[in-house]
């Protein structure tokens, strides 16, 4: 395989920072604030030479050198941003790939400066740690600036044709990339609380509040009430408000022209634009039926639920390559940016066949989404886990090479895993994680799962084998706990990349898993695997690693917030 590619303030005019190394009183001596040089504080970086090199060069404390971080690295995004826009400008001059590739890279760029700017804006209010929700929060928008980084330079690298324009972005690229890794590494060591993981470690609850019999307790307008059981013919369950669904409003989709649109992609545009939590869903019903459109929503587009008729019923369905001359970010079928996404009871397909190596069925970027009874289906980078937090329940996900791929911080739960048979000479890789920085809290968490192999492998006689992932970046992180694995798993369990890349600085773990395939005894020696304990695994549960109780409730999925 080739390489792969809250709510965000709007573009605003910066506020003064004050004064950087001014004396600052401070309540809890237990918090690092006592000045220091740069040198020192630059020993918690993972590049401390670059660090002590943009870094003031006078004494500070870590809170002092994190906002200046912050700050710099804002003007740098902007920056960036404008020199993409200077090279899209005079894109008459560039292959229709290359333009695609810029045109990702400058999606990437507007996305960094606003997380930037709303990082900047708590960073500049707040010297101490910060609540665990909140110092999530941030922690998990500057470490989605690095993969909009890389995901950049990636798609640079793999068109051919864009040389000049990658001479002219690869440096800009790389000297951001160490500048946003310093931010991060200091907002970790300033702000981020040593326990932000909350939660029992051992003794699961099964979260009973959405879904009951397939169906979705909605609390909604009498109005929109009645649009839904029309267009639906369901009678909604009676639950307590508590337990509800918050909507808004409701549009339906039809091929045969009697609901609201026939496209996808216009009833996503009539969606209202930059709601928050606190309005509702905006639903989108789409009924049985092919749709054929590659569907984007953008960071606009907040807080969308969309629902089909179910799996193989609503299908969306694309063709998307990369060897057709798309960049994998851009081959997506189903793309979603907006946070408090949530997809229910829909298939969505990517159709270019294993010989058009990396096409992608969904591209998941948006913060606080969910996809709940879903299928994922295509062969080379299927599911395109690329950023922020994501959670997956009772979906299909189907593919052949690294077809779950990306560096979200995902959970999969109670997900069937399907290896499909690749081309000669392939084999199937389940992930491909893409952790860049060690600070970054990203990683793929798959819970009691089931991998089993599809149809065509099975039929194949076992004539390619399957591993749990290989690292495709130098932090890669992969933990599977309590999942079935029947013997479509090779013994080794997981597959380098190439030669011992990461295999010393990766994280790749297994907990209490199940079946013929899940067996240990023959597993890989490398430093970064681990057999881990039940305390080591609760670091990975929705209730952990996501934060899920705060925010998954309100989407209607069951989920179970520990190990079972």
């Amino acid at each position: 395989m080739a390489s792969k590619l809250c709510n965000f303030l709007p573009t605003m005019v910066l506020i003064l920072l004050l004064p950087l190394f001014a004396s600052i009183a401070f309540s809890d001596s237990t918090l690092p604030t006592t000045p220091v040089s740069p040198g020192t504080v630059c020993k918690s970086t993972p590049d401390p030479s670059y660090c002590k090199s943009v870094l003031p060069h006078q004494n500070g404390n870590v809170y002092d050198y994190g906002r200046f971080s912050v700050k710099k690295s804002l003007s740098q995004a902007r920056k960036f941003m404008n020199l993409v826009d200077k090279y899209l400008n005079g894109r008459s001059t560039l292959s229709a790939t290359a333009v695609r590739a810029l045109q990702d890279c400058r999606t990437l760029a507007e996305l960094n400066f606003d997380f930037l700017s709303s990082s900047f804006q708590t960073v500049n209010k707040t010297t101490r740690f910060l609540p665990s929700l909140q110092a999530d929060d941030i922690q998990t928008l500057l470490s989605a600036i690095l993969t909009n980084q890389q995901t950049c330079l990636d798609g640079l690298k793999d068109t051919a044709s864009a040389g000049s324009l990658r001479n002219g972005l690869s440096v800009p690229l790389s000297d951001d990339n160490k500048l946003y890794s310093v931010s991060l590494a200091l907002f970790t060591k300033g702000w981020v609380p040593r326990n932000k993981n909350k939660g029992s470690a051992l003794h699961p609850t099964k979260k009973q509040l959405g879904f009951r019999n397939g169906r979705l307790p909605l609390k909604m307008s009498t109005r929109t009430r009645a649009i839904y059981e029309s267009v639906t013919s369901r009678k909604l369950l009676q639950t307590n408000l508590d337990d509800q669904v918050v909507v808004r409003d409701i549009v339906t989709v039809s091929k045969d022209g009697s609901g609201n649109f026939t496209t996808i992609n216009d009833a996503i545009a009539a969606a209202p634009n930059k709601s928050v939590s606190t309005d509702g869903y905006f639903m989108i019903y789409v009924t049985a039926g092919v749709y054929d459109e590659n569907v984007s929503i953008d960071k606009k587009k907040t807080y969308l639920m969309m629902i089909g008729d179910g799996i193989n019923k609503t299908i969306i369905t694309g063709n998307r390559s990369v060897i057709d001359g798309w960049t994998t970010f851009s081959s997506a079928t189903f793309a979603v940016v907006g946070q408090g996404f949530v997809g229910v009871n829909i298939t969505f397909r990517n159709t270019a066949g294993a010989e058009k190596h990396q096409a992608v069925a969904v591209r998941n970027g948006a913060d606080l989404s969910t996809f709940y009874s879903c299928s994922f289906e295509g062969y080379q980078d299927t599911l395109y886990a690329h950023s922020l937090r994501q959670f997956y329940s009772e979906c299909d996900i189907y593919g052949t090479v690294d077809f779950i791929f990306g560096n979200a911080k995902v959970v999969l739960q109670n997900c069937n895993l399907y290896p499909r048979l690749p081309m000669s000479g392939q084999f199937n890789a389940i992930t491909a994680q893409g952790r860049t920085d060690p600070n970054q809290d990203t990683g793929i968490s798959i819970h009691h799962c089931t991998i089993t192999a599809a149809d065509d492998l099975a039929a194949s006689n076992g004539s390619a084998a399957t591993f749990l992932g290989r690292p495709w970046k130098e932090y890669s992180r992969t933990v599977y706990m309590q999942t079935t694995m029947d013997n479509v798993v090779d013994p080794a369990g997981w597959r380098a990349w190439d030669g011992d890349f990461a295999l010393s600085t990766l994280y790749y773990a297994e907990f209490n898993n199940t079946g013929s395939g899940s067996s240990t005894a023959s597993r890989v020696t490398w430093p970064g695997y681990h057999v881990i304990n039940a305390t080591d695994a609760a670091n990975f549960t929705v209730s952990n690693f996501l934060l899920g109780d705060d925010w998954l409730p309100q989407t209607g999925v069951t989920y179970t917030n520990t190990l079972i």
